[in-house]
């Protein structure tokens, strides 16, 4: 049995605020994330944790015992908290950070400010970049942490002197524009019109392993380099397109298929190996935006426009061994509960 300890911190909340509701005010997140915690963790254990039947919320026994734990949890994140506070004192100096289009608006509404708040003499450097300039750049120094979108099914390998980890994983999905007819099978695309990635990248290399599975060769396949560019072309009804499933369900104008695509889409976050002590900066703004990406997994997968939810996940990177992983950067800064 797997106890989410974020999970076990929620439900402390629940018990010392009376509600779900007050809890959500602690946390600064909404009344139903914090229900959707606690569902996910009640179905976990196979346990009930409240008593859904009274007029207010109250806890199982088996829910007053986990809220203990989860008090404990609290007070050892505070403890760490505060043996870190000499550590992000140091925190200072310019952080570049390469990321894809796709990225930039988590980015810049929950990593930015929190950077801002936490470590105002960290001087974050926002670069547009993807796979083919991006890890040279990171290898020479001109970069410090790299974004990149990967498929795990031809992940791409890492580079000496880099290391990387999973920072999300999702599914991939069909959408085709809705003036079209909704296709029941993947043949109903062979010969359509598609929205076509740059060869190499990892929405190239997953469409190249569906058209090959069902035989699929396009009418004609418009080029999109961003995801964003693919989704506009979508919704102007210009062709079908295989897109990360949480952008492909809010693609406007658009069908979302139900047809199975192998294979997974990862965010990965890479970063130079260092031999010595980590660079406070680096580290304090990885967390950052580690968790910029996470929030906004969480996000989609709250919103109404999700059918199902994102697999926000912590896999081992597919390149890596278990014993050579490196551990994802410390978390903070993210009121989110999960």
């Amino acid at each position: 049995m797997e106890l989410d300890p974020k999970r076990l911190l929620t439900l402390a909340l629940i018990a010392e605020h009376g509600g779900i509701a007050p809890a959500a005010r602690a946390l600064g997140t909404t009344p139903s994330a914090v229900s959707q915690q606690l569902s996910r963790l009640e179905q976990d254990l196979g346990l009930p944790l409240v008593d859904r039947g009274a007029s207010s919320v109250r806890l199982t026994v088996a829910g007053r015992l986990l809220a203990g734990f989860g008090e404990r949890v609290e007070r050892a994140l505070a403890d760490a908290a505060h043996e870190l506070v000499a550590y992000t004192e140091q925190a200072a100096g310019p952080v570049s950070i390469g990321l894809p289009l796709a990225a930039v608006p988590e980015v810049a509404a929950t990593a930015l400010p929190w950077l801002a708040e936490h470590h105002p003499g960290i001087e974050p450097r926002l670069v547009e970049a993807y796979t083919d300039d991006g890890l040279p750049a990171l290898r020479v120094g001109d970069l410090d942490i790299l974004l990149v979108a990967d498929d795990r099914e031809t992940a791409i390998p890492v580079p000496p002197g880099l290391h990387s980890f999973v920072v999300f994983e999702g599914l991939y999905r069909i959408v085709v524009p809705a003036s079209w007819p909704t296709p029941t099978s993947p043949a109903d695309l062979d010969g359509r019109p598609w929205v076509g990635a740059p060869a190499g990248s990892a929405r190239a290399r997953a469409f190249g392993r569906f058209a090959a599975k069902h035989g699929i060769t396009p009418s004609v396949e418009h080029l999109a380099v961003h995801q964003m560019t693919t989704r506009a072309m979508v919704s102007a009804q210009l062709g079908a397109a295989l897109l990360p499933e949480y952008i492909a369900a809010t693609t406007p104008g658009a069908t979302l298929c139900d047809l199975e695509v192998a294979g997974t889409y990862l965010v990965r976050m890479f970063r130079r190996r260092l031999t010595d002590r980590s660079v406070p900066a680096v580290e304090a703004a990885a967390s950052a935006f580690y968790d910029a990406m996470l929030v906004g997994a969480e996000r989609y997968s709250d919103s109404p426009q999700a059918p199902r939810p994102v697999h926000i996940v912590h896999p081992q990177d597919p390149s890596q061994t278990a014993s050579s992983r490196p551990r994802p950067p410390v978390r903070g800064g993210s009121t989110n509960p999960d």
